[in-house]
């Protein structure tokens, strides 16, 4: 392990354990991954590279929740749609994981099908799940859901990181995730239902679906 990396472990465990040094971000949730530590030895930039590390973790499970939550609601329902955009989710989680490898990070991802290391994440998708199994159109609501939730979060990663390509990558998640709610809002349309945005503002959901 180079010193870089033996740096970035000792930060990473100094912030794991020192919860009352931290304060929570505003906008959004990077659950275990948000803790910020606010010792006075960090500089300004160490500390905004712990931060952008914690949304690419962050990322790479959420991106996994909208796999997995299609990938369960394909088994309920026997609707392409699903199984279509689980693949795009899988390429979004192989993309941030070649980050994560990057940067010489640990991949949060565990095996299993709804399994997950962040318990606000699990929560999500066992909220999600019991949602989505209701009937189709709670299926598709659910799936606006997600996509909504993570142009929110893709958005906010963007705006947080000065890394290239980091941006880059976020941006072309952010255009599959417009895709994907476009045809979720599409497919209730169909059904002759009206999808409200939860998580980003009426003006760019708009501007989403009129592209």
């Amino acid at each position: 392990m180079n010193t870089i990396n033996k740096i970035r472990v000792l930060l990473l465990t100094l912030i794991l354990l020192t919860p009352m040094l931290t304060t929570a971000q505003s906008g959004g949730s990077t659950g275990v991954y948000s803790n910020q530590l606010t010792l006075t030895s960090l500089t300004t930039v160490e500390q905004e590279n712990i931060e952008q590390e914690s949304t690419l973790l962050w990322m790479r499970e959420e991106e996994k929740v909208a796999r997995d939550v299609y990938l369960t609601l394909y088994t309920l329902w026997k609707k392409p749609v699903f199984t279509n955009i689980a693949d795009s989710e899988q390429g979004h989680m192989d993309a941030l994981l070649k980050k994560i490898e990057l940067f010489g990070l640990s991949d949060p991802v565990i095996p299993g099908v709804g399994n997950f290391y962040d318990t606000t994440l699990q929560n999500l998708y066992d909220q999600q799940i019991a949602e989505g199994m209701m009937s189709y159109i709670d299926a598709l609501r659910v799936g606006a859901t997600i996509e909504d939730m993570d142009i929110r979060d893709l958005k906010k990663a963007i705006t947080e990181t000065d890394n290239l390509a980091m941006q880059t990558t976020y941006e072309s998640l952010l255009e599959g995730s417009k895709n994907h709610l476009r045809v979720f809002v599409s497919l209730l349309q169909q059904q002759n239902e009206v999808y409200i945005p939860m998580y980003i503002d009426q003006e760019l959901f708009d501007a989403i679906l009129t592209y």
